[in-house]
């Protein structure tokens, strides 16, 4: 099951509006199908690797990190129909789908023509490597990443405004292959004004998955760009499961005010500035005891001289 969440995770920032899942075929303890939820939602993770496996699915176990589908679809076949149809003796889920069209039916369709169902196994794994999904389903909105390139003393740029570059190249090749697991980038319109960011993935063989880009600001976005006025729009926003906010510092703020950050990769570079641009501004904080359980550390690694830290909220579906 770990390695189908971690085949899962490929499809991350492609697959929407469907989930990222991965899939495995196993018989006789031999891998002989496997398969993630392409671009665009099709194929399903399971009708690739069943796909792959052929014959050698019947009486073979699948461990598929969602509950296959249920629900009938212009798109394709259900899934649960698939696998019964292959003569899969065994299927073991990771996660019972929320979404109300299929929640609890495919694993039942599965146990009523004799094939053997289990459910839970590494779910709360599979439900991190779904969030994007798992939250548009439960609270009607994408999960939100918040990145921030911080200085030691917790600082953005120069009092001048000068941020070019705070880390160093390895730390932001890291940023850029998180761009490339989102299907959308947001800044804020002072962000926009004085870096004229891209916000394009620059790795080579990548550059095909460069986000959306988003701008939070009361006026007009410019060619290429979609605009919301306030955080809570991004429930507004079509076909965005993983939204990933790069900037700036009130930005950064309105959302975490509004209780919409999920999860904080903070890149720290070995610096001092001093008197710079905090990386955050108020987020309405009146008593230091309220700040504290908030988030729980992940990961942690270094990027070459650079640090690594990332956070998960604690309330966080």
């Amino acid at each position: 099951m770990a390695a189908a969440i971690a085949l899962s995770r490929r499809g991350r920032g492609l697959s929407t509006p469907n989930p990222n899942v991965g899939c495995l075929i196993v018989r006789h303890g031999r891998v002989v199908g496997r398969g993630w939820t392409q671009k665009g939602g099709r194929p399903h993770a399971e009708a690739q690797a069943l796909c792959q496996a052929m014959e050698q699915a019947h009486g073979a176990t699948a461990y598929v990190t969602l509950e296959p589908c249920f629900h009938l679809s212009p798109r394709g076949p259900r899934c649960a129909d698939l696998m019964a149809r292959a003569g899969v003796a065994r299927v073991v889920i990771a996660l019972r789908d929320p979404d109300p069209r299929t929640d609890g039916q495919g694993a039942a369709w599965l146990r009523e023509r004799g094939i053997v169902v289990e459910m839970g196994l590494l779910a709360d794994e599979a439900a991190r490597a779904m969030a994007g999904f798992v939250l548009r389903q439960t609270r009607g909105r994408p999960h939100v990443t918040l990145k921030l390139g911080l200085s030691l003393d917790g600082r953005i740029a120069l009092a001048d405004g000068s941020s070019r570059w705070i880390t160093g190249p390895d730390a932001r090749a890291h940023a850029h292959m998180e761009r490339a697991r989102h299907d959308a980038i947001l800044v804020g319109g002072g962000t926009l004004r004085t870096d004229a960011p891209g916000l394009d993935v620059r790795i080579a063989g990548l550059e095909d998955r460069s986000p959306r880009r988003i701008l939070l600001s009361r006026g007009d976005a410019p060619d290429g760009w979609e605009r919301i006025g306030a955080p809570e729009q991004i429930a507004t926003l079509d076909r965005v499961d993983h939204l990933l906010v790069e900037g700036g510092a009130e930005t950064a703020a309105a959302f975490l005010r509004a209780g919409l950050v999920d999860r904080l990769l903070l890149y720290r570079a070995p610096i001092l500035i001093g008197a710079g641009l905090a990386g955050i501004g108020d987020i309405g904080l009146c008593d230091l005891a309220d700040a504290h359980g908030r988030w729980r550390l992940t990961d942690a690694r270094g990027l070459g001289v650079d640090r690594l830290e990332v956070y998960e909220a604690v309330s966080s579906a």
